[in-house]
């Protein structure tokens, strides 16, 4: 029995991808073992964070790096340093933010739950844009000049959340919110593959982006990272480390924090509920290390080959339509979908829910049920779970 079993605790297969409900994926040994060597260690958080900034800064191009507690974390760490600069009084009074720069600009159609991280900052959005494209009443969306005329002396960052679909570019938003002097932030959490993006947003102007350590790069689940302009992550950083130290005590690696533009040290900041631990930040670094080596073309082929499996066996099932997107395209996931019958007994939500109650319990993406579509994603399978989920799936098919 393993750890959780003997806990009482059921596991399960995973073919819904990495989402945080199910605890993410499984960790590379290599992931693992780098983890455990670390809890044997006491370090000095700022001096393992300004290690994690050069890893991140090398690996995306951008100027510093910061590890925190999730890809939410790092938003959160993003708003807050947009919001107080340098400045320990202003640290000090969040999220109260009267008399700061408390706004931030967010095209309307890019709005989702996730966006809570930012408004805990204690800023307010200011939406722009109609999303016409997505209410079938038109093509538009928003405009660049429709963010250029929301900025005012109170915005404090435009927020970008990064999707293929996203608009306007982030290449046009970044060029109107600069002009007016402010900071871009993108929540690039699952923007990953293709690897390219580990550089793309930096490199389109973005001036603090936050992705998931826990999805594509398989490191610890609570973990995320930041990425962008050296003063800013050194806020973010100023409002996340324990900082219960005499001024003439600190030392803080200048790396990462130049303590000399400082007029003191700031208190605990908002961000001391995002604490992330030594292991978990060695874990994202050595994560980070692999899925770089891997690179998109071997990671791609490793996904397809599950995925392939995967398709295989459900091709025999009757009446149903097997498809695979995405085996073409090395810069995507591969995913399987199955569209069951519409005469059938068993609709889509039905076998999502008997698949979640069986034995072993497997998880699927329930994305498309509407469509009596059930969707499987391979990145978090193991090998030989592929066909675990086959002979589920044609059980409850004959069953029905």
């Amino acid at each position: 029995m393993n750890i959780y079993e003997r806990r009482g605790i059921k596991t399960l297969i995973n073919a819904k991808g990495p989402a945080t409900r199910l605890s993410g994926g499984v960790m590379h040994p290599a992931v693992l073992a780098a983890m455990s060597e670390a809890a044997g260690h006491c370090v000095d958080m700022a001096e393992l964070e300004a290690h994690a900034s050069q890893v991140i800064a090398d690996v995306t191009g951008a100027e510093a790096g910061y590890v925190a507690s999730g890809a939410a974390a790092c938003l959160l760490l993003a708003t807050a340093a947009c919001v107080t600069g340098l400045d320990p009084g202003r640290m000090a009074r969040l999220p109260d933010t009267s008399g700061m720069k408390n706004e931030v600009i967010v095209v309307r159609s890019q709005r989702n739950f996730y966006d809570h991280a930012v408004r805990t900052a204690g800023v307010r959005f200011v939406e722009v844009g109609l999303p016409d494209r997505y209410a079938g009443a038109g093509i538009r969306d928003a405009e660049p000049w429709e963010i250029a005329d929301a900025i005012s002396e109170r915005t404090a960052a435009v927020f970008y959340v990064a999707d293929r679909a996203a608009r306007p570019s982030l290449v046009d938003v970044v060029k109107v919110a600069h002009a007016a002097g402010v900071p871009v932030i993108v929540d690039a959490a699952a923007q990953l593959p293709p690897q390219g993006n580990l550089r793309r947003f930096i490199t389109e102007g973005a001036d603090l982006v936050a992705f998931s350590g826990g999805k594509a790069i398989n490191g610890p689940q609570a973990t995320g990272f930041l990425c962008g302009r050296r003063d800013l992550v050194m806020a973010a950083a100023l409002q996340h480390l324990d900082l219960d130290i005499l001024w003439e005590q600190w030392a803080p690696p200048p790396i990462l924090i130049d303590k000399g533009r400082l007029k003191g040290t700031p208190q605990h900041g908002i961000g001391r509920p995002c604490k992330v631990g030594k292991e978990q930040i060695i874990g994202l670094l050595a994560a980070l290390e692999l899925f770089v080596a891997e690179g998109d073309e071997a990671r791609h082929g490793r996904w397809c080959k599950l995925a392939q499996d995967l398709a295989d066996g459900l091709q025999s099932l009757p009446g149903c339509r097997v498809e695979l997107t995405g085996f073409d395209n090395v810069e995507e996931v591969p995913i399987v979908t199955l569209a069951l019958p519409r005469d059938g007994t068993l609709s889509a939500q039905d076998l999502v829910i008997a698949l979640q109650s069986g034995t072993p319990s497997i998880q699927v993406d329930p994305t498309f049920c509407d469509q009596g579509i059930v969707a499987f994603n391979p990145m978090c399978l193991q090998v030989g779970e592929s066909a675990i989920v086959v002979d589920a799936v044609q059980r409850l098919n004959m069953r029905s």
